[in-house]
């Protein structure tokens, strides 16, 4: 297929090369928009200056998936082959935007604010890239009757006589997102449609059928599910080969995790978990490390009973059979130094995420140790000699959902190696170790009256990394006092104001491109609505169009309702700036503007360019509104549009109508170090399951 240039990616350059264009059904919204493939390895300098944009993309046949760009257009084009352990796009993936994108959904939290009217995000779930789906009743969200009656049967139509790889994969997203009303114990129709694509010839259809099983989430599609991922004669007869080929295996694996994730099913997550137990030895001597990448990162999506005390060896777990026994088998894995580094790298989130799931348990002291023991070895500056970038990248990521802010010596302890990591480790792993102090530092400790005894030292030190930072770690300081002070909200901490000051200040001083996105996020997020006047100040003067968004989205979310105006002088002036387009409408959205739907579907229909297309229907399915149903579901039946912009259509309308507020893969986005990417987690041709909207 034709690659393009198409200014819908949002960071980095006004526009930049994103690979083949129609695969899985959508741009993703995040990760897909930013990182290469097998992003391990070699670091690069500071965060490369946003540069101006080039002219907007002519329509094209080209599909919704534009995966990942990774690297400005005059960069070697990647991706491609098959799956890959490593290498350099010629993309600075330190830069702080690569953050962001794969976890900024918690933050933004659009459609709950929009359905409920709230403005708040943060509490523990948010730890585990999850949202609250109570109180998300406004009447703008789709009805039940709206769903049923008019996007369902506009996606089965299409499934029916469509063949294009673009509408076929985006309304098989958009399927498994809004879920059916079949019972656990029936069986699915929608599961049912779903898997006859498995046996299409187009390899990106079958692949992206078996992770829509999984997004799905119903019970019925779990032995399926395994036949595909171990390629036993259950998958090979659902694929009609000898053979399922290893995309189609991992992304079964993945739909395995997110079938965990949605199931509540003790059953489930105990089956689930043995299966992937059973298959990780095998997965893990594996020629390429994608299966197993996808066994380990699933293995920490499952929640698994609390067994309540520490396996021994006259009464030991089976990794399946609690969360003891899962965190036993995790702690294994990461200790066996004969493992690909990629593979280890994804265990150390796994582990944090397990960890997550036993906070109440009484052995919980027991297996923190346990845990933060082993992490804080990589980054020890004894032990830690000699190991990979990637897992020191990946324990200090894995900390920041360990440890928490009260003075007993290990969270003491967590603090102080972060800190450390902030000012002597290798570039990423210092810039990773920030946002994990934010994350820790944010947690209430148990200690009583000392619980949030490691505060003033946590908010002065990321104080002086952003007063004194330079070369692009301002920009990480500045982005984790933001994460700091959103997650205190709501809680009893004494919260330390001088942080927000500073920003402000920092913001004030710094005005280039970099700077002015990455600080105006930063207060979006702590929402200090004392910047207020100078983000849109700085909105109205910058000339570059990425700064000029990430500065509008700042507004959004510290709930600038005096901006409202100027922002929607903005998007109405949009159409050929894509990705300033999306960030404005969504920062409309959070504001609450009632108006900002019936101008996206007018602007929609009048879009002469894909790249516009694209953008306005994306934004539209983030806001979630209802009004979008019908103009949506217009384009997707229209036979004279472009393949691509019908499956943009099916992709938004998955989005308005998905049964969970938060995107399905923030799931495995949020914490992961994609810095150790495989082909199938995430890629530049925009064929990673992190790459589907």
């Amino acid at each position: 297929m034709k690659k393009i240039l198409i200014p819908l990616g949002l960071l980095i350059a006004g526009s930049l090369w994103v690979g083949d264009l129609g695969a899985h059904g959508g741009t993703y919204r995040g990760p897909g928009d930013t990182v290469p493939p097998g992003a391990g390895g070699g670091g690069g300098g500071a965060g490369p200056s946003t540069g101006g944009p080039s002219a907007p993309a002519g329509p094209s046949s080209g599909g919704p998936t534009t995966g990942a760009p990774g690297a400005p257009p005059q960069a070697p084009q990647g991706g491609g082959g098959g799956p890959t352990t490593g290498g350099d796009s010629g993309a600075d993936l330190e830069y702080w935007s690569f953050w962001w994108e794969f976890n900024k959904d918690p933050f933004l939290n659009l459609k709950e604010k929009i359905w409920s009217g709230a403005n708040a995000t943060g509490g523990g779930g948010f730890f585990l890239g999850e949202g609250n789906e109570e109180g998300a009743k406004d009447q703008r969200r789709p009805d039940e009757a709206l769903i049923r009656g008019s996007i369902v049967p506009a996606l089965l139509a299409a499934l029916e006589k469509e063949r294009a790889n673009d509408i076929v994969t985006g309304c098989l997203i958009a399927l498994a997102k809004i879920g059916d009303t079949a019972a656990e114990d029936a069986n699915s129709e929608y599961a049912k449609t779903i898997a006859a694509f498995l046996k299409n010839a187009e390899q990106e259809i079958r692949e992206t059928a078996a992770v829509a099983l999984g997004i799905l989430a119903h019970r019925s599609s779990l032995t399926l599910l395994e036949g595909l991922m171990n390629n036993t004669k259950v998958g090979q007869d659902a694929v009609g080969s000898t053979q399922v080929d290893l995309r189609t295996r991992a992304f079964a694996a993945y739909g395995l995790g997110l079938m965990a994730r949605r199931n509540p099913s003790p059953e489930v997550q105990q089956s689930i978990a043995k299966l992937i137990a059973a298959s990780l030895p095998e997965a893990s001597r594996a020629a390429t490390p994608d299966l197993a990448v996808a066994l380990i990162t699933s293995f920490g999506l499952t929640t698994l009973p609390v067994a309540g005390v520490e396996p021994t060896k006259e009464a030991p777990a089976q990794a399946w059979d609690s969360v003891e026994g899962g965190l036993e088998f995790l702690l294994g894995q990461w200790r066996d130094d004969r493992m690909n580094f990629l593979m280890r790298a994804h265990l150390a989130v796994a582990l944090g995420r397990q960890l997550q799931t036993m906070t109440q348990a009484p052995d919980f002291g027991v297996y923190k140790q346990k845990v933060a023991e082993a992490l804080l070895v990589p980054l020890d500056k004894r032990t830690g000699k000699g190991w990979p970038e990637e897992l020191q990248q990946s324990a200090a990521f894995a900390l920041g959902l360990v440890g928490d802010c009260d003075d007993d010596k290990l969270d003491a302890e967590i603090r102080k190696v972060l800190m450390e990591q902030t000012l002597d480790g290798q570039r990423q792993t210092r810039r990773f170790a920030m946002i994990a102090l934010a994350k820790a530092t944010a947690r209430q400790g148990t200690v009583g009256e000392k619980a949030w005894a490691g505060l003033p030292e946590v908010s002065k030190h990321l104080t002086r990394r952003l007063t004194d930072g330079k070369g692009g770690d301002e920009h990480w300081a500045g982005l984790s006092i933001g994460v700091l002070g959103n997650y205190l909200e709501g809680t009893d901490a004494p919260l330390p104001t001088e942080m927000g000051k500073a920003l402000h200040e920092r913001f004030k001083k710094d005005n280039d491109a970099d700077a002015s996105a990455a600080f105006a996020v930063s207060l979006g997020i702590l929402r200090l609505k004392d910047a207020q006047a100078d983000l849109l100040e700085r909105m109205q003067k910058t000339k570059d169009w990425t700064a000029q968004g990430y500065v509008t989205l700042g507004l959004g979310l510290m709930g600038a309702s005096e901006a409202k105006a100027k922002i929607q002088e903005l998007v109405k002036a949009s159409e050929f700036k894509p990705d300033l387009l999306k960030q404005a409408a969504i920062a409309l959205g959070l504001l609450g503007d009632n108006n900002i739907v019936p101008d996206l579907t007018e602007m929609l229909r009048n879009a002469g360019s894909l790249s516009a297309q694209a953008a306005i229907a994306s934004a539209l399915g983030f806001i979630g509104d209802s009004r979008s149903v019908d103009p949506l579901v217009k384009m997707l039946q229209d036979e004279s549009l472009t393949d691509g912009a019908r499956g943009f259509a099916a992709v938004a309308l998955g989005i308005v109508a998905d049964k969970e507020v938060l995107p399905w893969n923030s799931k495995i986005a949020v914490d992961v170090n994609y810095r150790a990417s495989t082909q199938t987690l995430n890629t530049t041709d925009g064929k990673g399951v992190l790459n589907i909207l």
